[in-house]
């Protein structure tokens, strides 16, 4: 064809991109755009981190085009309007882009395709976002998976697509209009300055520094919250910076020539971009966890509403350090360590009793790498209603929980100021003399022994 359309969404690369190099073989001239949406100052489901992050990744990509001769193409609006009256401009034939995993991007595929299709021309989708998507992953009779250890073994057994190369040239018409690159004010955000480096150049830096060692030493060191032990990879797999194909098969690669503890660890990793595509799955034949417990028999919880309890936690004033820490880095960076999501979440639900709906919210407004889909599992995990979730009787004891996975303290007392010069000792559990152990630092809000007993008492009546 003459003139293709490429639609930027969460592949922000132009690295083993799909779509992009599909549309490049099949037309002479590609217009890469990017459709900014148009709300003002508060959505539920992002907030400034996200959309400075977001707005970074976008200049960096503008960037990338301008070096192969292109240019990224930035539009406003409803993306079908936009996409639309983009192509009729440009006389484009057909618009290609990279299947989004949730519901939401795929409500607007199917608008477009119908509006595309009334005025001639087509939309072509491509699976890009996870090496198995939707109904590739089966059980034995056909089914899709509720739990995730048989999911991941279906998966594993799977043959991997390869990843694609860098894109070197890209061909556009002249005289495409664009409006300006967005920034947070675009959303009528503050700039948000906690944040790692945005775009592809830093997400491939930090594939190549997490491959060059830490993903030996995974296992070992991925919950400790003082340690950086972790890939720091997932700002870049929700954005699409870098592909899930290139981080799986270098993964592999770093296992070969590894020891058996290296191996391990690498296989370690893996898991965790299985369990993202677990949940990708879940969200798409269960878009109905997003309004309800996945578990339908926990649907009659009774979940609280305090506004004081919630701001209290949301603010990292709970007066248990590790749940004060995890807040807290959530705040200053947009970033959550994951040991500390599971802790953070099961304090807000098990031991405030607070609807996980809200803590759910709370981290898309908040995470850089607020994925829909993963969030939710992960949430409703730790609410003990979810798809292969701890059961309602595993409740994690904060105090036992800093003593295992920051003994030293190295974690709170980065993210609590108030404790920096407090030796770990007296942190690491409970006051038992009614005192704060440190001036300004609040008193825990509640004991953790009787809002255990109290989680089991509401989980029973409904279980």
């Amino acid at each position: 064809m003459k003139t293709a359309i490429h639609w930027f969404r969460r592949d922000l690369r132009i690295t083993d991109n799909t779509a992009l190099a599909a549309a490049v073989k099949e037309a002479e001239e590609v217009v890469p755009v990017y459709v900014a949406s148009d709300w003002k100052k508060k959505h539920g489901w992002t907030g400034p981190a996200r959309q400075t992050f977001l707005a970074g990744s976008l200049a960096a990509l503008d960037g990338n085009l301008r070096a192969i001769g292109s240019g990224l193409v930035v539009r406003e609006g409803e993306a079908e309007e936009a996409l639309v009256k983009l192509a009729r401009e440009t006389k484009a034939e057909a618009v290609f882009t990279n299947r989004d995993p949730d519901l939401f991007g795929r409500g607007a595929e199917m608008r477009l395709a119908k509006m595309l299709a009334e005025d001639g021309r087509e939309l072509r989708t491509f699976k890009d976002a996870a090496i198995h998507e939707r109904d590739e992953v089966k059980t034995g009779e056909g089914g899709n998976f509720r739990v995730f250890t048989p999911y991941s073994r279906a998966w594993a057994k799977l043959d991997k697509p390869a990843a694609g190369p860098a894109l070197k040239k890209l061909k556009t018409p002249e005289g495409v209009r664009s409006e300006g690159l967005p920034t947070a004010a675009s959303w009528g955000l503050p700039e948000f300055t906690g944040g790692v480096e945005a775009g592809e150049k830093a997400a491939r830096a930090r594939l190549k520094d997490f491959l060059s060692g830490p993903i030996h030493r995974y296992g070992a060191t991925r919950d400790l919250m003082g340690e950086d032990g972790t890939s720091r990879l997932s700002q870049d797999l929700r954005h699409g910076l870098l592909s899930i194909r290139e981080v799986y098969h270098r993964g592999k690669a770093a296992a070969e020539g590894a020891d058996a503890a290296g191996r391990d660890s690498v296989w370690k990793y893996i898991a965790e971009l299985i369990w993202r595509e677990f949940y990708f799955q879940i969200l798409w034949h269960h878009p109905e966890v997003l309004e309800h417990e996945f578990n339908p028999k926990y649907r009659g919880m009774a979940w609280d509403r305090d506004e004081v309890k919630y701001r209290a936690w949301c603010e990292g004033r709970t007066g248990f350090p590790i749940v004060d820490a995890a807040m807290r880095q959530l705040n200053e960076t947009g970033y959550m360590h994951n040991r500390s999501r599971m802790i953070a979440a099961m304090f807000l639900t098990k031991d405030l009793h607070l609807d996980w709906r809200l803590g759910e919210q709370y981290f898309m407004q908040t995470l850089i790498d607020g994925e829909i889909a993963s969030n939710n599992g992960g949430w409703q995990w730790s609410a003990g209603t979810g798809a292969d979730a701890a059961p309602y009787f595993r409740v994690q004891n904060p105090w036992s929980q800093t003593k295992r996975y920051d003994a030293e303290g190295k974690y709170i007392k980065k993210w609590v100021s108030e404790l920096r010069d407090v030796p770990a000792a007296k942190f690491l559990e409970a006051p038992s003399d009614g005192k704060p152990v440190a001036a300004g630092y609040p008193l825990p809000m509640v004991d953790h022994g009787t809002e255990r007993d109290e989680t089991l008492r509401r989980f029973k009546a409904v279980g």
